[in-house]
C-alpha cells in the first residue's frame, strides 16, 4: 500500500512539471509569435514592426473575407478587362494583380479565378454581346459593310467585315461582324463567296446596299461580282493620286535627302541620342523624327513637318558626323514647305472620311471638290508645282469615273449641310433630284419614329467649313422637281457646316418620311475601308508572337469582344 501512494505521489508531481513546463513554452511561444492588445507588459513594450511574426488568430478574425456575390462580379470585370484591352489570359496568375486585389478589396485570401474560368467567362461573354448585335441587325432596315484582308504574324490570313447602320433612332452603328481565317487563294470568286458567308451567317443577305473593300484587283472583282452596290474606298483613292503625282513632280531629290537622314538617325541608337542633345540645346522639345512608308498615309507629310521643325538640331548633329551626309539646301526647304501647304489638305480629307462614327459618304463629294480647288493653277506656281498640281487633277478625275458616283451624289444631296448642290454642275445636280423624285415613286411610305434629342455625332469640324464653299457651277434652288416631297425637303433652310444630319433628320422624320427613308439607306455608307484598318490593329494587338498559336475561332472571339465592347 505505502508503493502505490508513492508511485501516485511521483505521478503527480511529475505530472505538474510537465503542465508547467507546457504553460511556459506556450506563454514564450506566444510572446515570440502573437502579440495581442491585452498582453503582458513586457511584450507589449515591443512594436510588431520589430520582428517578423505570423498572422494571428485575431488578426485573421478581423479580415472581412470578399463574398460570392462580389467574387462573380470581381471575375466578369476580369474577363471583360482581358476582352476590351487584348490582355492574355495568363495575366490572372501573375503575383502582382492577385496583391492588386487583395488590397482593394482588404481581402488577403483573394485569389484571382484559374484560366480556364476566365475562358469559360469570355466564351459566355461573346455569346451574350454576339445575341445583342444579332439582335441590332434583325431590326435594322439597311446595312453597308466593308471589309479587307489581313495576314497575321503566324502567316495566317484572315477577312475582316465591319457593318454599318442607322437605327430607328437615328443614331449610326459600326461593329465588326467577324475576322474569319480563309484558306483559299484571293481570287474573285473565294473573296465574293465568303462575304457572302457572313452576310448569311448573320441573316443579312437581303439587308445588305453595299460593300466597300479594298483597291485590289481581285476584291474590286469580287464586289462587283456580289449583290450590292460597289463602294471604293476614297480616303485610298486620294493616297493612291498622291503617290502618283509625286513621280517626276520635282520633289524627288528633296524627298530622297530627307529620306536619308531620318533613316541615318533612326537606325542609330548614338545619331538619335545626338540629335536630342541638339534639340535640348536649341531650345526645342525632344521631337523623334518620322520615316515615310509608302502603305502608311500621310507618313510623307510627317516626314516633312518633322524635318521642317528639327532644322538646326538636324544640320548641328550632321556636321559632326563622320559620315557626311548631303543636307537640305534653301530651295530644297522652300519646296518642301510648298509640298507641306499642298499635302495639308489631303491629309485633313483623308482622316474626315475615314471616321466610322459620323456620317461620311455624304461628305466624300464636298471633300474632293475641296481638293480639286486648293489644286487650281495660278500664275505664280513654279514649274514643279504645277506639275504636281496637273497630276494630282488628272489623276484624280480619272479615278473618280470608277467610283459609285450617283451613289455619293444621292447620299450628299440627303445630307442637309450639303443639299445645295454647289459642288456638283447645275445639271447633273438636276440629275439628281430626278433620281429621288424616281426613288419616292417607287417606293411606299415608311413610317419612322422622331426623336426630339438624340446624341451629336462627333464629325471633324475643323475646316469643315471649307466644304460648303461651292464649285464654279450655281446653286440649284430653283431646279424644279415633279415630286412634292422633294421641293418640300429643298424649301427646308440650310444647316451649318456643324450640325448633324442624323439629328437633323430625326426632327424631321415625320415631314419627309419617305424621303427619311431612303436617307437612312444611304447615309450609312461608309466613304472608307478605315473601320477595316482599325479592326486589323485590334487583332494585331490580339496576335502577337507569344499568342500566334490562338485558334481562328478563339482570334475571332476576342477581336470581335473587343470591338463591340469598346463601342459602348
Amino acid at each position: 500500500m505505502r508503493r502505490i501512494r508513492l508511485n501516485a505521489t511521483l505521478f503527480i508531481s511529475r505530472r505538474r512539471t510537465l503542465l508547467k513546463e507546457s504553460t511556459t513554452s506556450l506563454k514564450y511561444h506566444l510572446r515570440a509569435k502573437h502579440i495581442f492588445a491585452d498582453a503582458s507588459k513586457d511584450a507589449s513594450t515591443e512594436t510588431a514592426s520589430s520582428r517578423v511574426r505570423q498572422t494571428t488568430l485575431a488578426e485573421c478574425s478581423k479580415a472581412k473575407s470578399v463574398n460570392k456575390a462580389t467574387t462573380t462580379k470581381l471575375t466578369h470585370a476580369i474577363a471583360k478587362w482581358i476582352a476590351v484591352d487584348c490582355r492574355p489570359i495568363n495575366i490572372v496568375e501573375d503575383h502582382g494583380l492577385q496583391g492588386i486585389i487583395q488590397i482593394a478589396s482588404d481581402d488577403p485570401s483573394y485569389k484571382p479565378p484559374a484560366r480556364g474560368t476566365i475562358v469559360t467567362r469570355i466564351h459566355e461573354l461573346f455569346g451574350s454581346e454576339k445575341a445583342k448585335k444579332a439582335e441590332q441587325l434583325a431590326q435594322a432596315t439597311f446595312i453597308a459593310l466593308t471589309g479587307d484582308h489581313w495576314t497575321s504574324v503566324s502567316n495566317h490570313n484572315y477577312l475582316g467585315v465591319t457593318a454599318h447602320l442607322i437605327d430607328d433612332k437615328w443614331q449610326l452603328h459600326s461593329f465588326a461582324l467577324g475576322v474569319v481565317k480563309t484558306e483559299e487563294r484571293h481570287f474573285a470568286e473565294a473573296c465574293a463567296s465568303q462575304f457572302l458567308e457572313v452576310a448569311k451567317e448573320w441573316e443579312i443577305t437581303d439587308k445588305v446596299t453595299t460593300i466597300g473593300p479594298d483597291s485590289a484587283c481581285n476584291m474590286i472583282a469580287a464586289a462587283r461580282s456580289l449583290p450590292f452596290e460597289h463602294m471604293p474606298c476614297v480616303a485610298h483613292i486620294i493616297q493612291r493620286v498622291i503617290t502618283v503625282s509625286l513621280r517626276d513632280s520635282g520633289f524627288d531629290g528633296a524627298l530622297a535627302k530627307c529620306h536619308k537622314i531620318v533613316g541615318h538617325s533612326k537606325h542609330s541608337p548614338a545619331n538619335t541620342a545626338e540629335l536630342k542633345l541638339q534639340q535640348a540645346s536649341h531650345g526645342q522639345e525632344e521631337q523623334s523624327l518620322v520615316q515615310d512608308v509608302p502603305t502608311r498615309w500621310n507618313s510623307t507629310l510627317e516626314m516633312i513637318k518633322r524635318v521642317q521643325n528639327n532644322k538646326d538640331p538636324l544640320k548641328a548633329t550632321l556636321a559632326q558626323q563622320k559620315h557626311k551626309l548631303a543636307m537640305l539646301t534653301s530651295a530644297e526647304y522652300d519646296r518642301l514647305a510648298k509640298l507641306e501647304t499642298l499635302l495639308e489638305p489631303c491629309r485633313y480629307v483623308t482622316e474626315l472620311l475615314g471616321g466610322d462614327k459620323y456620317v461620311s459618304c455624304s461628305v466624300a463629294l464636298p471633300a474632293l471638290c475641296h481638293l480639286l480647288r486648293t489644286m487650281d493653277v495660278s500664275d505664280v506656281d513654279p514649274a514643279y508645282i504645277v506639275r504636281f498640281k496637273t497630276a494630282f487633277t488628272e489623276d484624280l478625275n480619272r479615278r473618280n469615273e470608277n467610283t459609285n458616283l450617283l451613289w455619293l451624289k444621292v447620299a450628299t444631296a440627303l445630307d442637309p449641310r450639303f443639299k445645295d448642290l454647289r459642288c456638283l454642275p447645275r445639271a447633273e445636280g438636276e440629275e439628281v433630284w430626278q433620281k429621288l423624285s424616281e426613288m419616292l415613286k417607287d417606293r411606299e411610305p415608311a413610317s419612322q419614329p422622331s426623336r426630339e434629342e438624340i446624341e451629336p455625332e462627333p464629325p471633324k469640324k475643323k475646316k469643315m467649313a471649307l466644304l460648303l464653299m461651292g464649285s464654279e457651277s450655281e446653286s440649284d434652288d430653283e431646279a424644279l422637281s415633279t415630286d412634292k416631297t422633294v421641293d418640300r425637303y429643298k424649301a427646308e433652310s440650310s444647316v451649318g457646316i456643324e450640325a448633324c444630319p442624323l439629328q437633323w433628320w430625326a426632327a424631321h422624320t415625320g415631314a419627309h418620311g419617305k424621303l427619311a427613308h431612303i436617307a437612312q439607306r444611304y447615309l450609312a455608307t461608309p466613304a472608307s475601308t478605315v473601320p477595316c484598318e482599325r479592326l486589323f490593329s485590334l487583332a494585331g494587338h490580339i496576335v502577337q508572337k507569344k499568342r500566334s498559336a490562338l485558334s481562328s475561332e478563339n482570334v475571332n472571339k476576342l477581336v470581335c469582344l473587343s470591338n463591340w465592347l469598346k463601342e459602348k
